[in-house]
C-alpha cells in the first residue's frame, strides 16, 4: 500500500494535463496582454491603477477562460479509468478529430496552390502514426508505457499550437480592430470562406504556421515529463472524483457569477479591453448575439418614450402630420409645397472610408483627390457620423433609418423582410430600386434582405468573366462593379421610369489589393492608403463616364461611407471613428455648398426624399436634414452593445447592464471627460433606443 503522501502526489499527478493547461493559458495570456499593450503604447494612460488593472483583473479573467478549457480535460482525467486512460489509441483518435477541425481551417488559410497537398501530407502522417502504433502494440511492455504517455502527449501538442495560434490570431484582430474578440469576431465565423480567403490573402499564413508549430514543440519539449507520469499515475475513482470536483466547481461559478463588465474600471477603452481575455470575450459575445433592451439598458416607460420621440420629431419639423395619434406609432404624413421632382438617384455606399482619410480633413498622404475635389462641386456635409462600426450596420442606417438597436444589425436578424426602407418607398413611387455588390451578397445576409425590402440585387455573380479585370476574397474590383452597373442603368433608362440604385464598394478592406496600373500606390504594398486612393480613383472613373450618358443630368449622386475604417479610441465611443464624409452631387440641378449640420446616417434616405420632393407616410426615425431646426442636431452612434446619443455637444451612452453615463467628447482627439448626467437627454437617449426595438420587434415597422 502507497503511503498517504505519495497516495495524494499520485492523485494529483493523474490531473497534471488540467495543470498544465491552466498555466499555459496564463502565460501565453500574459504574453499576448503584454504585446498588445506595447502595441497600442500611444493609446494607454499609463497609471498604476490601470498598470495593475489590466494585469490584475486580466490574470482573472484568463482564469475564467482556463476555467473553460479544462473540463474536457477534467473530465477525461476523471472517468477514464487506468486502464482506458493507458491506451493511445484513445488519444490518437481524438487527436485525429482535432487536427481535422484544425484542418479545415488551415485548408482554407494556406494558399490554394498548396491545397491539392494537405490530403497527401495529413494521409501520409496518420499512415505513420498508425504504422508506429502498430508497431509498438507487438514490443515490450516498457515500449508500450512509452507510447501510452505519447499518445497523451500528441493530443497535448496540437491543445498548446491552438492556444498559440489563438494569440497570434488575436494580435491581428487587435490590429484591424483596437478590440479583443467581439460580436465582430463571432459574426465572421459565419463567413469562413471570406474571412478565411481576407486572411489567406492578407498575411504570411504559412510562415506563421510553421513558427507557432515550432514554438508548440519547444513548449511540448518542456512539459512532456508532467504528461508522462499522468499516464503513469494509478488513482482511484473516488480520488479521482474528489480532485475533478474540486476543479469543476470552478467553471460553475464563472457560468453564474461572473460578469464581463467588471474589465471595465477606466476612463480609457484601450486599457478595459486590455484587461479582458480574447477567448473568453469571444464566449460572451457569441452568447450576446441579441440583446433585449429591456433587460440590458436603463429603462423608461413605452408610453413616455413614445411621447419624448414624437416631440423631437415635431420640434425638427414641425409641418409634419402624426396619422394615428392615439396608438403605438410614430407614422406620419410628411410633405412637402412642391411638385415630385423623380430624378434618378445613385447611391454609392464606400467600404470602410473614414472623413480624416480626406485632404479637406488634414491628410496629408493625397489619397483621396478625386473626392477632395469633389466636395467642392457638391453638398459636402462635414459633420456627418455612422451609425455603427460594420458595413451592415451602415446599410441598415441607410435603408431604413432606425437607431442601431443593440446586438446584432436588423440586416441579419429574423423578421427583417418587408421594412419600412427607402427602396420600399421609392418602389411605391415608380422607381426601379436596385442594390449592387462587387461580393458575393450572401455575406452577412446583404442579398437576402435588400430582396425582401424592394431592392433588386446584383452582385458579383452576375458579371461575366470577360468583365473582371481585378478579384479578391471580397469580391471582383470597384472599377469593374461599376462598369456593370453603368451597363444596368442604362437599361433602366430606357424604362421610362426613374431609377434608384445603391452601390456597395468593396475594395478599401483588408487585404487591401486592386488592379495595377491605375494610382501610384503599386498594390502590391498591400497597404490601406492604396486601398483608399483605388477607391477614390474607381468613384472618380464611375462619375467621370456616368457624365457622357443621357440620364446624367437628371440623376442625383450620392457618396458616404458605410463605417470608419477604425473606430478604436480611449473613449467607449470615440466620435473620431464615426466621423465620415457625404458628398451629394448634381452638377445640373443642385448648387455646391459646405454643410456643417451635425447629422447622421439614419437622416440620409429622408433627405433624399427631400431632394425630390416626395411627400410620403412615413415610419422613419431620421428627418430630413435640410428641414431640421439648428441647434437641435443628434446623432446615434453604437457598438454591438454601447448606444450613443449626441446632442448639444454631449454624448450620453447606454451599457449593459443597466448602465448610463455622460460625456463631454473631443472631437479632434476622441477622447472624453465624464460629466454629470442631464436627466432630460438621458431620456431622449434611452426613448429612441427603446422605442426602436419596440417597434421593430411589434412588426411596427413594417412597410404595410
Amino acid at each position: 500500500m502507497l503511503p498517504m503522501k505519495t497516495f495524494r502526489e499520485e492523485s494529483m499527478k493523474r490531473f497534471n494535463p488540467v495543470w498544465l493547461a491552466v498555466v499555459l493559458v496564463v502565460a501565453i495570456s500574459f504574453i499576448t496582454r503584454t504585446v498588445l499593450l506595447f502595441y497600442s503604447f500611444p493609446d494607454i494612460d499609463f497609471s498604476l491603477t490601470n498598470i495593475i488593472g489590466i494585469y490584475g483583473i486580466g490574470l482573472f479573467y484568463d482564469l475564467c477562460f482556463a476555467a473553460y478549457l479544462i473540463i474536457p480535460l477534467a473530465l477525461w482525467c476523471w472517468l477514464s479509468n487506468d486502464r482506458v486512460y493507458r491506451k493511445p489509441l484513445n488519444y490518437v483518435v481524438i487527436t485525429f478529430f482535432v487536427v481535422l477541425l484544425t484542418g479545415i481551417i488551415f485548408f482554407n488559410l494556406v494558399p490554394k496552390e498548396l491545397n491539392k497537398w494537405l490530403p497527401v501530407i495529413a494521409g501520409g502522417l496518420f499512415s505513420i502514426l498508425f504504422l508506429q502504433y502498430l508497431w509498438l502494440v507487438f514490443k515490450n511492455t516498457r515500449y508500450r508505457l512509452a507510447w501510452r504517455s505519447n499518445g497523451l502527449q500528441l493530443f497535448f501538442y496540437v491543445q498548446i499550437f491552438l492556444l498559440l495560434f489563438n494569440a497570434v490570431s488575436e494580435f491581428f484582430f487587435w490590429q484591424e480592430f483596437g478590440t479583443r474578440y467581439n460580436f465582430i469576431a463571432v459574426d465572421y465565423l459565419i463567413y469562413t470562406r471570406e474571412v478565411a480567403g481576407n486572411i489567406r490573402q492578407s498575411y504570411p499564413v504559412a510562415w506563421i504556421v510553421l513558427i507557432v508549430a515550432i514554438a508548440s514543440f519547444l513548449i511540448w519539449l518542456l512539459i512532456r515529463k508532467y504528461l508522462k507520469a499522468s499516464v503513469y499515475a494509478g488513482v482511484s475513482f473516488g480520488k479521482r472524483s474528489l480532485i475533478a470536483a474540486g476543479i469543476l466547481v470552478f467553471p460553475v461559478l464563472v457560468f453564474f457569477f461572473v460578469n464581463n463588465n467588471w474589465r471595465n474600471f477606466s476612463d480609457n477603452s484601450f486599457v478595459n479591453e486590455l484587461a479582458g481575455n480574447g477567448a473568453y470575450e469571444f464566449g460572451v459575445a457569441y452568447n450576446n448575439n441579441a440583446l433585449d433592451f429591456d433587460k440590458f439598458y436603463p429603462t423608461i416607460s413605452d408610453e413616455e418614450a413614445l411621447q419624448i420621440v414624437k416631440k423631437e420629431i415635431m420640434e425638427r419639423s414641425p409641418t409634419d402630420s402624426f396619422l394615428y395619434p392615439d396608438s403605438f406609432s410614430i407614422e406620419r404624413r410628411v410633405t412637402y409645397p412642391k411638385p415630385p421632382d423623380k430624378m434618378n438617384v445613385v447611391l454609392i455606399s464606400v467600404e470602410s472610408f473614414s472623413a480624416s482619410f480626406m485632404n479637406y480633413f488634414g491628410n496629408t498622404q493625397n489619397i483621396t483627390p478625386f473626392l477632395d475635389s469633389l466636395a467642392y462641386k457638391s453638398l459636402f456635409f462635414t459633420r456627418f457620423y455612422a451609425s455603427g462600426t460594420r458595413t451592415v450596420r451602415g446599410l441598415e442606417s441607410l435603408s431604413l433609418a432606425i437607431p442601431p438597436v443593440p446586438g446584432q444589425s436588423l440586416v441579419r436578424r429574423p423578421g427583417n423582410d418587408d421594412l419600412f426602407s427607402l427602396g420600399n418607398v421609392l418602389k411605391g413611387q415608380g422607381y426601379t430600386t436596385q442594390f449592387f455588390y462587387g461580393g458575393y451578397s450572401s455575406f452577412d445576409n446583404m442579398g437576402p434582405f435588400f430582396r425582401d425590402n424592394g431592392y433588386e440585387v446584383y452582385d458579383r455573380s452576375e458579371l461575366k468573366s470577360d468583365e473582371i479585370h481585378y478579384a479578391n476574397i471580397w469580391g471582383v474590383a470597384d472599377e469593374d462593379m461599376f462598369n456593370y452597373t453603368l451597363k444596368k442603368l442604362d437599361e433602366d433608362s430606357k424604362l421610362n421610369k426613374p431609377f434608384f440604385a445603391q452601390i456597395m464598394t468593396v475594395s478599401n478592406h483588408r487585404p487591401f489589393t486592386y488592379p495595377d496600373g491605375r494610382i501610384d500606390i503599386p498594390p502590391s504594398r498591400q497597404i490601406r492608403e492604396g486601398a483608399v486612393k483605388y477607391t477614390d480613383y474607381s468613384i472618380g472613373k464611375f462619375l467621370n463616364e456616368a457624365k457622357a450618358k443621357p440620364w446624367f443630368n437628371n440623376t442625383v449622386f450620392i457618396v458616404v461611407a458605410d463605417h470608419c475604417a477604425y473606430a478604436a479610441g480611449k473613449s467607449s465611443l470615440p466620435v473620431t471613428g464615426y466621423h465620415i464624409p457625404l458628398f451629394i452631387y448634381c452638377p445640373s440641378r443642385i448648387e455646391p455648398a459646405i454643410i456643417n449640420t451635425l447629422s447622421t446616417q439614419i437622416d440620409l434616405p429622408p433627405t433624399i426624399l427631400g431632394l425630390l420632393n416626395i411627400s410620403y407616410d412615413s415610419k422613419f426615425f431620421g428627418q430630413d436634414i435640410f428641414r431640421q431646426p439648428p441647434g437641435n442636431e443628434r446623432v446615434f452612434i453604437s457598438t454591438y452593445q454601447g448606444l450613443g446619443y449626441l446632442k448639444d455637444g454631449n454624448l450620453v451612452v447606454l451599457q449593459p447592464p443597466k448602465h448610463a453615463e455622460q460625456l463631454l467628447p473631443d472631437f479632434s482627439t476622441g477622447s472624453s471627460s465624464p460629466v454629470p448626467v442631464t436627466d432630460s437627454l438621458l431620456k431622449q437617449a434611452i426613448a429612441y433606443y427603446q422605442l426602436a426595438e419596440k417597434v421593430y420587434n411589434t412588426g411596427g415597422y413594417k412597410y404595410k
